[in-house]
């Protein structure tokens, strides 16, 4: 009799094992933030995630199915910002965290674009969702395109390198509208988005707006004297000079380009000037710079769409300090609503069914109206009320940071520096 009650509460139990669903055996929705930590963008945008989920927990978690289920974070540094470190070595801590800590979906994820092309026959592998906020490589879109079925894990929510050379180009082609400039020379960080930005806003600016190329300078990751790029652009005359960097050595640049009075303007993207510490870190000598933030709310509020500035506010009273970096931030806040949001839609955590949801997303968020294209793109454009959208803005004598671009969050003219005006 004993023995047989055993042999039947034991049959019960594997029946119970095997019949029970990983969302019943489940309490947490896990989700892993693998990136370069030690770089700015990076660690600002893990604050960002931090703050959403805190927020989504706060108000009991995730809708999935019939219950709720709050989200865990687990972060890893995959130290792919800084020189020398191979990519196979983000690779192995992209495999990792998704193996050891069996994550349901990986936000932010590789900061270089080559990590983040290698890493995606992982995505493919283990079957596992990114909302990448920060390599910006369109090659990730085309292979998406090319195999859509393998590759339909890979996102991306922060702006490409080509809506950002659209965006330079579009702002540096006003400048001959508005001041007569026509000649440009390229200062880029010698890594696959810088080059590939600044190339191809030169040849955009050369063939289809009839500005002359002069050339190009490239700087090695952790190279900190520009004057050769600089006494190059002043010599063949420049009239702007296109900077394309993330490097925190960067900065090092406009305050070279200041006390050799270069007489051209200089408008692209320096990270280290994005956010509104840098003008106490560089003593003030960044006055006239036209820098980009990728994405609204990323290090700037905007005086016009009320989402980034809410975000922007936010991040400074939680943390007690504004954000900096102008990449990252805000894709990666609205990321953790895209993919809870998508979670809810889908009611379960099986991974095909999230990826379908993510795919339909249709949000206004903090950068912006939100919506994929084919290529697992979000869309962006000039109006954040219809496409996610990213500005130039111009520091100005005071320390202030006007943003000149696009015309529909446009905040005042820009203005040309002083010595800029005297070498016309």
């Amino acid at each position: 009799m004993k023995k047989a009650l055993i042999i039947t509460l034991v049959s019960l139990f594997f029946l119970g094992s095997i019949h029970s669903s990983p969302l019943s055996a489940q309490e947490t929705i896990i989700v892993g933030v693998p990136t370069s930590l030690t770089a700015l963008e990076g660690r600002e945008s893990l604050k960002a995630v931090q703050m959403a989920v805190e927020e989504i927990n706060g108000g009991g978690g995730v809708a999935v199915g019939s219950k709720k289920m709050p989200i865990k974070i687990e972060t890893l540094d995959l130290r792919d910002s800084s020189p020398g470190v191979p990519v196979s070595e983000a690779l192995l801590g992209l495999e990792k965290i998704i193996t050891e800590k069996k994550v349901n979906a990986i936000l932010v994820g590789p900061f270089r674009s080559e990590a983040l092309l290698a890493g995606m026959d992982l995505l493919a592998k283990y079957k596992v969702p990114l909302l990448g906020t920060i390599a910006m490589t369109p090659k990730s879109e085309e292979q998406v395109k090319a195999e859509p079925e393998k590759y339909k894990y890979c996102f991306r929510v922060c702006l490409n390198a080509r809506y950002l050379v659209q965006y330079l180009a579009q702002s540096v082609g006003n400048l001959q509208k508005d001041f007569g400039f026509k000649n440009i020379f390229v200062m880029y960080q010698d890594v696959l988005w810088a080059r590939t930005t600044g190339d191809f806003t030169a040849k955009v600016l050369a063939e289809k707006m009839g500005w002359t190329a002069l050339g190009t300078e490239a700087y090695p990751t952790g190279a900190s004297d520009f004057s050769a790029g600089l006494v190059k652009a002043k010599t063949k005359n420049a009239e702007v000079i296109l900077p394309v960097f993330d490097m925190p050595q960067s900065g090092i640049l406009l305050k070279q380009w200041q006390s050799m009075k270069v007489p051209a303007i200089m408008a692209g993207f320096i990270s280290p000037m994005a956010g509104p510490g840098a003008w106490k870190t560089f003593d003030g000598k960044i006055a006239g710079l036209l820098n980009s933030c990728f994405e609204l709310g990323s290090a700037i509020p905007s005086a016009k769409y009320a989402p980034a500035t809410k975000f922007y506010d936010d991040y400074a009273k939680k943390y007690g300090a504004p954000m900096e970096a102008g990449h990252g931030p805000a894709p990666s806040y609205d990321s953790v609503y895209i993919l809870a949001e998508a979670i809810a839609r889908a009611g379960s955590l099986d991974t095909d069914k999230i990826v379908a949801e993510i795919k339909k997303t249709d949000r206004q968020g903090v950068i912006g109206r939100i919506k994929f294209d084919e290529g697992n793109q979000v869309i962006y454009g000039d109006d954040p009320t219809k496409t996610a959208t990213g500005c130039v803005f111009q520091w100005t004598a005071d320390g202030k940071r006007v943003i000149v671009f696009p015309q529909a969050i446009a905040e005042g003219p820009v203005v040309l520096p002083d010595w800029v005006k005297s070498g016309k």
